[in-house]
């Protein structure tokens, strides 16, 4: 059951990425799986013939099997001339009567270092004739004559995790242990033959009492056997992770490269569109870092087009406002010819510079509105007082009035803390100071507030004397080039763009800005108030 679900988990697998071309976050995704699996492969494969446990269990039994031959053939020797009876038919009796695996040899050297006794020749497992001196390679059984590239690679790997006694041993020669063993000193270890085959040897010296007479050599050849079952045995679980590894990879590039390459057309299809909307793929489903990414995009590219929709506007209105006070000039210049009057002239040329005054404030207001969003994006952002701010302004404006509306500053916070910027938070706070004092009477008063609402944000109130705003206005007098003239304000006065560029400028530093109006206990309005929220930043 189980097998049968991965299956068609991998045929849908299969089958997504069929026809699709590999993008190069595909090629990494699977070049990054394939090195660890070849890394985790080749750890194993090299380090299963480093199992010392059992390489130490195989030169204990030799060493064991030695140690009861030596003293049996010490036993047997004259110690005043032992040469002669280890050149006897002892050795040879004894190695005959013992029992040795087939993959166990067993040699008996006398005191010169001759061979005296050979368990695979009493045996006739091999002809005398064909018998190397010590140290060759043996025929037959007991040799490959080739190696494989890939077990030689492997040994080579192997020899990394070896120590400095074992990579010694594995160079000496059958000559150096019987050596070494006449000199009275157990010799045991895993030895390479010329042949390249390893061998586990074990030299055992013979000693009747303190002089040593000759020595046993056992050698059991059956090491790279194991380690090659070892190897056979890991093949099914490398052909599972190497099955895991390419699903795993396809998987990847399914769930990943693949959404993100869909992402990138869509982007360079809106960037090809010229201006024509396209819409971005959903991920939305996706609860991860890519359906974070899907999401993102789609919100980049909606305030993309919507940014386009308001430039657009922006550049409608703007010709709009234009053409009016364009339209006023070229009516009064082709009237002013025909004016029989010198009033009737003067009242075409006071049209004339009206409209030239109002053309230029549109322009200027124009061009602040638009350099906006590039200077609040180049000015570095830092922590402003906003108490302090206020009080330089309100200071400012007291002190060039003449008979403009009284203005009172109340506040009981001594600072008041924003991220953001002076100078835009300084033309917010002018704006609406001049909007207030637009709409209300010359005597009335302006009241300013700051304090800390019940959010935690900063409130700031500007309330005026006026008329009030009519409620169907309250949001539409922050548009782009709405005006709602006082009585007796001069036509054109106002470009219809302080408060929308006050909005955002509060949107910019994550605040809120809205219109409302005061009444008194009768319900009567009393005037407007504005009222900007901002987030409050921790002291320095």
């Amino acid at each position: 059951m189980v097998l049968d679900t991965v299956t068609r988990r991998a045929s849908r697998t299969i089958r997504s990425v069929r026809g699709v071309s590999f993008s190069r976050l595909a090629w990494i995704i699977l070049a990054a799986n394939g090195l660890a699996l070849l890394v985790l492969i080749i750890g194993m494969l090299a380090v299963s013939e480093t199992r010392r446990g059992l390489v130490n269990a195989k030169i204990e039994a030799l060493r064991v099997e030695g140690e009861l031959i030596a003293n049996v053939m010490a036993e047997g020797a004259a110690e005043s001339d032992p040469s002669p009876r280890l050149l006897d038919g002892d050795a040879r009796l004894i190695l005959r009567d013992l029992y040795l695996p087939e993959e166990v040899r067993a040699r008996i050297y006398n005191k010169a270092a001759q061979l005296v006794a050979d368990s695979h020749l009493l045996a006739d497992r091999f002809d005398v004739t064909e018998l190397p001196p010590p140290g060759e390679a043996l025929p037959g059984d007991f040799a490959e004559d080739a190696r494989s590239l890939l077990s030689r690679t492997l040994d080579g790997f192997g020899g990394w995790f070896r120590t400095a006694e074992e990579r010694a041993a594995l160079n000496r020669t059958l000559e150096d242990e019987i050596t070494t063993a006449i000199g009275g000193e157990t010799v045991a270890g895993v030895r390479r033959q010329p042949d390249g085959s390893r061998v586990v040897s074990v030299t055992v010296p013979i000693q009747p009492v303190r002089a040593v007479v000759g020595v046993v050599t056992l050698e059991s050849f059956d090491l790279d056997e194991i380690i090659a079952d070892e190897r056979r045995a890991l093949f099914p679980f490398i052909l599972m992770a190497a099955l895991v590894s390419i699903l795993t990879s396809l998987t990847l590039t399914v769930f990943i490269a693949r959404p993100i390459r869909r992402l990138a057309k869509a982007a360079r299809r809106v960037r090809m569109a010229k201006g024509r909307r396209v819409q971005m793929p959903s991920l939305a489903g996706r609860r991860d870092e890519i359906g974070e990414l899907g999401e993102a995009m789609r919100e980049m590219t909606a305030a993309l087009y919507d940014r386009m929709d308001a430039i657009e506007q922006f550049a409608a209105d703007v010709a709009h406002e234009l053409k009016n006070p364009l339209t006023s000039i070229r009516s009064a210049a082709e009237i002013l010819p025909k004016a029989r009057t010198d009033e009737q002239r003067e009242r075409l040329l006071g049209v004339i510079a009206s409209d030239v005054r109002r053309m230029d404030r549109l322009i200027t207001d124009i061009s602040r509105a638009s350099r906006l969003d590039a200077e609040l994006s180049r000015e570095d952002v830092g922590q402003v007082d906003l108490a302090q701010l206020m009080r330089d302004t309100v200071s400012a404006y007291e002190a060039s009035r003449s008979d403009e509306p009284e203005l009172v500053f109340q506040t009981s916070l001594d600072q008041a803390f924003v991220e953001g910027r002076a100078a835009p938070l300084g033309q917010v706070i002018r704006n609406l100071i001049d909007n207030a004092i637009t709409f209300s009477p010359a005597d009335g008063t302006i009241r300013i507030a700051l304090s800390l609402a019940e959010s935690g944000r900063l409130k700031l109130t500007i309330d005026d004397d006026g008329p009030g705003i009519p409620p169907d206005n309250l949001e539409t007098i922050f548009k782009r080039f709405y005006t709602e003239r006082p009585a007796g304000a001069e036509f054109g006065s106002h470009s219809g763009l302080g408060l929308a560029i006050s909005r955002q400028i509060v949107d910019v530093h994550g605040g809120d800005i809205c219109a409302e109006n005061r009444r008194d206990e009768s319900g009567r309005v009393t005037g407007a108030r504005f009222t900007v929220t901002l987030p409050r930043a921790a002291q320095i």
